[in-house]
């Protein structure tokens, strides 16, 4: 377990909005060829421990890896795994709503969904937990990769929940779930909807994104003015079928190295030292909700912004006939 906080400067008519957040990073708990509820309940099982340690420190919102109730099987293309899919309101969650009002803390648990009303889709989907026990509400996830061995499509497709921002008791939350972290439009979209906390629940490996991973959400949480919780996975996962990928590799039985490193940035461009690459942690930082709101009036991106120009970019680009805004030297002496 580690402990930090971001403090924002004191003014006259506010008074300090301090939350305490939660990040939790763990390992599966059995070998990926034990029976699959055996697999889920032990997970299960070695995560309430690091829930209750949250609950004693108070923490007011605690965000999972994630589909941290299962193995990240999404790379071997084998439908059986599909079992762990459950409702919004299954026994996962059910588990967490105990916890959350036990503790009276928001809980961010990132699941493999399984929609009943919808011909039973499969989505990849965080739910938010009210600090009552109550659902508050869910997103899908926006970007589905189709990278190395990524082949979340085989699984689930791209979600339809837009850019939902849940205003809790603690503050207003928004979740970019893994993949989510490359596309810069994503990021913006939680903060135009007020984001005051961005939740990026993640499975990644260190040969495919960790150069990348201390970079893309700080660059958020600045451009953005706010908090972004960074959580990835650790340890190695073994499959019991060796598969491939399309990028020409021999088969092989596991993803890689998830490299957990989870871990907090703030909108004035700090951030909290990294969890540890292979172990499983508790990060706990307190944050004062007042510098988001401070770093928009000092650097006033918002303002500043060219929305009307972007959107007619954006709207144009999506055309079958868009032509790219590209001025030729005339000395390239290029026939027009």
């Amino acid at each position: 377990m580690q402990a930090f906080s971001f403090n924002a400067e004191e003014e006259s008519l506010r008074q300090p909005r301090v939350v305490r957040v939660g990040l939790i990073q763990n390992s599966i708990a059995l070998p990926t060829s034990a029976l699959f509820l055996d697999q889920k309940r032990a997970i299960m099982e070695k995560v309430r421990p690091m829930i209750e340690a949250a609950g004693a420190a108070r923490v007011n919102i605690l965000c999972l890896q994630e589909a941290w109730m299962m193995p990240f099987a999404f790379c071997t293309r084998e439908k059986r795994w599909c079992e762990f899919a459950e409702p919004v309101d299954g026994e996962t969650i059910q588990f967490l709503q105990e916890l959350a009002q036990k503790y009276n803390m928001v809980i961010v648990s990132p699941i493999l969904e399984r929609d009943l009303n919808h011909g039973e889709t499969i989505w990849n989907t965080a739910v938010i937990i009210g600090n009552h026990g109550n659902i508050i509400g869910i997103h899908r996830k926006n970007h589905i990769p189709r990278v190395g061995d990524f082949n979340e499509s085989t699984y689930y497709m791209e979600g339809n929940t837009g850019h939902p921002v849940f205003e809790t008791t603690f503050g207003k939350i928004g979740v970019n779930i893994c993949y989510g972290r490359h596309h810069p439009l994503n990021w913006l979209a939680f903060g135009l909807n007020g984001a005051e906390i961005v939740f990026n629940p993640s499975a990644t490996v260190g040969e495919l994104s960790e150069p990348m991973w201390p970079i893309e959400a700080r660059n958020a949480a600045i451009s953005n003015s706010y908090f972004v919780g960074s959580i990835n996975r650790v340890g190695t996962e073994v499959f019991p079928n060796p598969f491939t990928s399309g990028d020409g590799k021999p088969q092989h039985p596991d993803f890689g190295h998830f490299y957990g490193s989870s871990h907090i940035s703030a909108p004035d461009a700090s951030c909290t030292p990294s969890l540890s690459r292979y172990r499983d942690g508790l990060l706990v930082s307190d944050m004062d909700l007042n510098l988001c709101r401070q770093l928009k009036d000092k650097w006033g991106f918002r303002m500043t912004a060219r929305y009307d120009m972007y959107s007619k970019l954006l709207s144009q680009y999506l055309k079958p006939g868009f032509s790219p805004q590209v001025i030729v030297d005339p000395a390239l002496g290029k026939r027009v």
